[in-house]
């Protein structure tokens, strides 16, 4: 049996980034820490820790005397993240194709059967759901510095992921190209699971370049 210990600020630092992620944190009005505080039951010393931490993962930016703001979507963001992705997710997914043992295989499918669920559902999970199943298909890789940053990427192309997603019909699309991606990955077909999720990740940032002001 593992124990997972975590202190306060690391699971503020969770909580925070899920209100984030999720839309739920207005992007243009400072975070008030004190009714923050208040409302979670903590003093503000772990809760400023919780937010820088999420300033250097990128979510946040901090100004003098007016404190944390959730750093805006923009398109230059979105290129960079989404390139970052092309660049390692691809390869590290194939390669996970090849190992993954037949634990990690169901907890693959499982993910799946998770994210088309919270998405049929419209629940604000969908974004986390999505990179749980990312990165599932990516650990069984034995490439944990890798995985570590493709899920930082994650992190950050959740929020655009939210707004990919917005225009009807683009989830019934997502949906198929995940169970395409599956399949290969399933048949240990590492080229061909590498092609596809080029063409899923490019597609969905073709989305966003006509989606997001320039």
């Amino acid at each position: 049996m593992s124990i997972v210990v975590r202190n306060l600020s690391e699971q503020l630092t969770e909580l925070v980034r899920d209100r984030i992620l999720a839309g739920s944190v207005p992007q243009d009005l400072p975070i008030r820490q004190d009714a923050l505080a208040a409302e979670l039951g903590v003093s503000k010393i772990p809760l400023r820790e919780a937010l820088t931490r999420l300033e250097q993962e990128g979510l946040l930016r901090s100004q003098a005397n007016r404190g944390y703001f959730v750093r805006q979507l923009s398109a230059a963001e979105a290129e960079e993240v989404f390139a970052l992705r092309l660049k390692l997710e691809p390869d590290a997914t194939a390669a996970a194709a090849s190992q993954a043992s037949d634990e990690e295989r169901r907890r693959a499918e499982a993910a799946l059967v998770e994210l088309e669920r919270v998405t049929a559902q419209h629940d604000l999970s969908v974004g986390a759901a999505n990179r749980a199943f990312h990165l599932a298909l990516v650990r069984p890789a034995a490439q944990p510095v890798t995985a570590t940053i493709i899920e930082r990427m994650h992190i950050l192309s959740e929020r655009y992921v939210r707004v990919h997603l917005e225009p009807l019909g683009r989830n019934e699309r997502a949906n198929e190209e995940h169970r395409h991606i599956i399949d290969a990955w399933l048949s240990r077909d590492g080229d061909h699971v590498a092609r596809l999720l080029r063409m899923h990740i490019d597609q969905t940032l073709e989305d966003l370049r006509r989606q997001l002001p320039a």
